[in-house]
């Protein structure tokens, strides 16, 4: 095997990524070293790059939280996962498992969880040191195309579903039909949810369409708020908020019924404006939702594996990333892009 990898490196914060020649990590004490054969590349690596969140990465840092390959390497004393495992390397890549939060778990807060591609190298690399104990595990028919996108976007929207409480035969509303959007529209029919898919792009409300959901709304309309509450009979009794925009999180409390839930996954700047007479008079709940858990990682990757959720991917090489970013940050993304790794040779 070569001693070296190509790697797309941060080096300053909003200046195009760096392809890098790199020393192939080699796995400590209970670490993994994965061979990357995909890796989705998702809004929050653009955040990343950009410095944009109050709790920075040190620099230099690889992007990348939704890495899939092969274990080729194991450290001292792993015993959680064997060589030539598939796995992905998520978001959460690892956290204490002792505190309060890693015993109920909700480890996805614990204070000392580290983050892929932000606290930790992550997958825009053909190579990638890993927790055996916090990687997703990649059931033998799901493709490493396929499942790149499950184990960040796909596992953020259905914990967001579930986090809204709603029951089969509810009203959900989905905000944003991109990258999670797409894949909550397909979460909540297989949950057996009405869908009410929102957005501002007529191509991707009929992208929701096609996916099953049940009405669409564009809302560039005169006023959303109003067509979905006429819609859903008084309002969803859930709503997604995957798009990372202000405007949508403060239409999406306007759109939920009363006593319903509204969870916010989507990762704007700025302060949340929050209509506080409707949410006090409404009884309305606001939650948060961050990932999901390694238990939800595994049922959202048993909905991919069954054939119920598929991610619309668009393939590129690493060498692509700076043109995807781009693209990304001006929202020309339909979808979801995976890096795809050759290895060729190896």
């Amino acid at each position: 095997m070569q001693n070296h990898m190509q790697a797309a490196v941060v080096e300053q914060f909003g200046q195009p990524l760096v392809i890098q020649q790199l020393p192939i990590p080699v796995p400590g004490a209970g670490q993994i070293l994965v061979r990357t054969e995909a890796c989705g590349v998702c809004h929050t690596d653009l955040h990343a790059a950009q410095g944009d969140w109050p709790i920075k990465p040190g620099l230099p840092f690889i992007p990348g939280h939704e890495g899939i390959g092969i274990v080729t390497a194991l450290g001292a004393g792993v015993t959680a996962v064997k060589m030539g495992d598939r796995v992905g390397v998520p978001w959460l890549y690892s956290a204490c498992g002792h505190c309060e939060y890693c015993l109920a778990a909700r480890e996805p807060v614990c204070a000392s969880a580290e983050f892929g591609g932000y606290t930790k190298n992550g997958g825009f690399a053909e190579y990638i040191l890993a927790d055996p104990n916090y990687v997703a595990h990649i059931p033998a028919n799901l493709a490493a195309r396929d499942a790149a996108p499950l184990i960040c976007a796909g596992v953020t929207s259905y914990k967001g579903i579930k986090e809204t409480q709603v029951k089969p035969g509810d009203w959900i509303v989905i905000s944003g039909v991109g990258g999670l959007g797409h894949l909550a529209v397909q979460f909540a029919k297989a949950m057996g949810l009405h869908v009410c898919a929102v957005d501002i792009d007529d191509g991707k409300l009929a992208h929701a369409r096609r996916l099953g959901a049940d009405v669409t709304v564009n809302v560039r309309q005169n006023d959303a708020i109003a067509v979905v509450r006429q819609m859903t009979g008084g309002g969803a009794h859930g709503v997604l908020i995957t798009a990372p925009s202000l405007s949508a999180f403060k239409q999406g409390v306007g759109m939920t019924r009363k006593w319903g839930t509204c969870v916010l996954v989507g990762l704007p700047p700025g302060e949340f404006p929050t209509p506080l007479f409707d949410v006090v008079a409404n009884c309305i709940t606001i939650r948060g939702s961050f990932v999901g858990n390694r238990l939800d990682m595994a049922e959202a990757l048993a909905f991919g594996a069954e054939g119920k959720v598929k991610a619309d991917i668009e393939l590129q090489p690493l060498t692509a990333i700076n043109s995807v970013l781009k693209r990304m940050e001006q929202g020309e993304i339909p979808a979801r892009v995976v890096l795809e790794f050759g290895h060729q040779g190896h």
